[in-house]
Parts: C-alpha cells; structure tokens; sequence
C-alpha cells in the first residue's frame, strides 16, 4: 500500500489528510505539533464540507523519523516555515518519493525543466542558499495548486469554505507520467477533485497571482471575500494587480490561460471565505507577505519590468501587520 505523508497539520494539510484516510486507499500520517497534533491523536481528523462532515483516525507523530520514507509527502506548511522543517521532510525522503511542496508564491523549483533560457534558473530570492534545490531534488517533485478554500475550527477540525475543491497536479514538463496519474487518481477517488495538468507551471502561476493580489488586499481590509465584492472598488483593485502580475508572465513567456476576471469569479464563489493571511493575521501568526515579495521580486527581475501597484499594496500590508503586532506587544 502506498505511503502518503502530510507535513502539516493546519487547514489544507488536515483536509487533505482526513480525506485520504477515510478512503483508505493509502497508508496516511501527518506530521503536526502543539495543539493540532494533540487533537488528531486524541480524536482523529474532522473535516466538515458543505455535503458532509466525518470523522477519522489518523496516524500523527511531531517527529518525522518515526514515519519512515514515504511514496508521497505533501508539504503543507507556509512557504516561510520550509527552509528550518527541511531536517525533518528529509527523513520521509529516499531517491524515489515524490515531494509536493508548497506554492504559495513562486517555489524554488518553478523553472526547473522549462523550455527556453529559463531552464533550471534558480531563485536566490526564494531558496538563498539552494537548500531547499539540493535536499528536495526539483526532478522528484510533482507541481501541485490547492484550490482548497478552507479553515480550522479547532485543532484538528477542518471546515471547508465555498461549495467546490481541487487539487490539479503535474510534471513540471508536462508529461503524463505514472507517479502524478497514480497520486491524481488517489485523490479524486479520496473525494478531492484532481487531474494531471499538461501544464503545471501555469497553474501554479494563477494560484500565485491569487494569493500575491487577494491576501494582501484582505489583510488591510478585514473582509471575507464577499465583504470586498460588496465594498463596490475593491475588486478592481485587485483586478489592476492581476493584470500587473500577468505583464510579468507574459514577458517570461508563461501562457496562464484564464483572464482575471474568470479567476476573479471563481475565487468569489467562496463569499464567506477569510483568506489564509487574514485567518493568521486575526490569529497572531507570521504572515506571508515576504514570501510573496521574494517571489515577486524574483520573477520581476527576470522579466526586466516594473510592478508598480503590486509593490504599493504589498507594502502597505506590511505596515499593516507591522504595526498591529506593535500594538499587540505593547498591550501585553
């Protein structure tokens, strides 16, 4: 039976994890701590969709070692918590597992086997040091988006926010290889929509620019999602950031597919949605912002241009987290 690893017991990480358990087509565990990993040991994972709500037990160890090497290891921290966790991802890794990292902003290995001058350029501003290249080899890496609107509850309970999820995954070039077709299949049949994209690297790409435009803009307003429709000039805002960040894709040859205004619409089916930053935001915790601006920053460089509006917003999100944990700290 295949082993499939979860590094991460938040929202996506627990909804991922439950689904695949309750099928029971793989061997599951998840690698969590605190609170989360009390909960799961205690009660098992809960996930609550707009069509159902279960329950089950699922292995979780706060130590990786106990777990052994994986077929698959999903990696479901935030971009910013990789590089210090990289010790302990490893020790789920042999030659042959396939690694799924995170891809909130542009991962490390977004150009590996792309055609052109780009390929296999590395990200200084996003893996300073190549570690994160070197230990997770981009050639056992499948590319994977999680158009998966959710929060926790509680440690351990997973809601599901907006009536639809996905999980598309794929080769970084292209292929429609056996170990992202198996992995493809495990998924839709645990209940989580996925297919093989002939091309990931866009995909990614699309889920990069919704996070770069809408998590900011959410943290300096507060509002679910359907709170930034019904402000009125909201959205055109972050449609304006859209299409900056789009300028930057086309100028490296990246074909994204869908306009900003169909992405727009499908994140807006979700209304009660908080995005993720917002949720850590209101929680407390470290943000994402300069993950985001790295990824930025790397790719605008390569694409020799400017991104004016982007930059603004981005900083004025900053400032924005920057100042409420002054308040916070100074309130203790």
């Amino acid at each position: 039976m295949l082993k499939v690893c979860i590094f991460g017991g938040g929202a996506i990480g627990g909804y991922i994890a439950g689904h695949l358990a309750r099928a029971g087509q793989c061997e599951v565990s998840v690698v969590a701590r605190g609170a989360a990993l009390d909960a799961i040991r205690a009660n098992g994972i809960r996930v609550v969709t707009p069509q159902e709500d279960f329950t089950v037990p699922v292995k979780a160890s706060s130590d990786a070692r106990e777990l052994g090497v994986q077929d698959y290891v999903f990696v479901t921290l935030k971009a910013h918590q990789v590089d210090s966790a990289l010790d302990q991802i490893t020790c789920l890794i042999d030659e042959r597992t396939v690694v799924l990292p995170p891809t909130t902003g542009v991962p490390y290995y977004f150009f590996h086997g792309c055609k052109g001058r780009l390929n296999d350029c590395q990200l200084p501003a996003i893996d300073p040091s190549g570690r994160q290249w070197t230990r997770l080899p981009p050639s056992q890496v499948l590319g994977c988006v999680y158009w998966i609107g959710a929060h926790s509850i509680e440690p351990g309970v997973i809601a599901q926010d907006g009536a639809k999820a996905g999980c598309p995954i794929g080769e970084l070039d292209g292929s429609q290889s056996e170990r992202a077709t198996r992995l493809a299949a495990l998924l839709s049949e645990s209940g989580i929509a996925s297919k093989v994209s002939p091309d990931i690297r866009a995909a990614i790409w699309v889920k990069f620019v919704n996070s770069l435009c809408w998590n900011p803009v959410a943290v300096l307003t507060q509002g679910t999602l359907g709170e930034m429709h019904d402000a009125g000039d909201v959205v055109p805002v972050v449609k304006a950031m859209m299409i900056e960040a789009d300028a930057v894709a086309s100028r490296l040859g990246l074909d994204i597919g869908p306009d900003p205004d169909k992405r727009i619409a499908m994140t807006l089916s979700a209304p009660h949605h908080k995005m993720s930053m917002l949720q850590d935001f209101e929680a407390g915790r470290p943000l994402e912002l300069q993950s985001l601006a790295h990824s930025l920053r790397a790719v605008r460089e390569l694409a020799d241009t400017k991104t004016p509006m982007l930059d603004s917003v981005l900083a004025l999100a900053q400032l924005r987290a920057d100042t409420s944990r002054r308040t916070k700290a100074a309130a203790a």
